[in-house]
């Protein structure tokens, strides 16, 4: 892959971070009764390959405006790997060339990341700053609305620039957070609505 094509496709994977889109790709690969469906975006499949920009422009969206790829002859472990190989290679060219575009959408970047168990680079990217500079990341509008996954990965981070206090009282702010149904003065909490908050924050 040259490094105008490899660009191109970086920028519209940039962009697929920034669009609250849904996928509008379904592939199934492999053959009855072992089909896999993997989701994906035409965006990112059109630059990923003639094969399939030439196979998305001859196929009619459903109802719901979703395309389906039939590919019978490939093994599922394959496609996987490929998958996989080229995510890993887009976050870190990502994260090597377009830093400045990553931190002016930190927050969306992180949230995206961790919506996917895949995207190890961006996750340990994420982190690695919220690290070194917590109070900001902390104290954002945006903090509560934070992944459950997310939040565990930096609290457990030993490396973590913030007492031990100050995380579990920004902890306690998001958890309070998810339950938006609870009364918003903790005078008036039932000790029911402390049982959810620690469920809540269980883990």
């Amino acid at each position: 892959m040259n490094l105008k094509h490899f660009e191109k496709l970086s920028n519209n994977y940039l962009e697929l971070l920034n669009d609250d889109e849904d996928f509008n790709v379904i592939i199934n690969v492999g053959e009855s009764p072992n089909i896999k469906s993997f989701k994906a975006h035409s965006a990112i499949l059109r630059y990923r390959s003639l094969y399939f920009h030439d196979k998305l422009a001859n196929i009619i969206q459903d109802n719901n405006n979703i395309k389906t790829i039939n590919l019978k002859n490939i093994l599922t472990e394959h496609f996987e790997f490929l998958h996989d190989e080229l995510a890993k290679n887009l976050e870190t060219y990502l994260i090597e060339s377009k830093s400045s575009w990553l931190r002016l959408h930190f927050t969306r970047v992180c949230q995206k990341s961790f919506q996917n168990d895949k995207l190890h680079e961006f996750q340990k990217w994420c982190n690695d700053i919220i690290v070194k500079y917590p109070d900001k990341f902390f104290s954002s509008e945006d903090f509560t609305s934070i992944k459950e996954n997310a939040l565990v990965s930096i609290i457990k981070r030993d490396d973590l620039q913030m007492s031990e206090v100050k995380v579990w009282k920004h902890v306690i702010r998001w958890g309070i957070a998810q339950n938006s149904d609870h009364p918003s003065n903790l005078k008036n909490w039932t000790n029911e609505n402390f049982l959810t908050l620690k469920n809540t924050l269980k883990n």
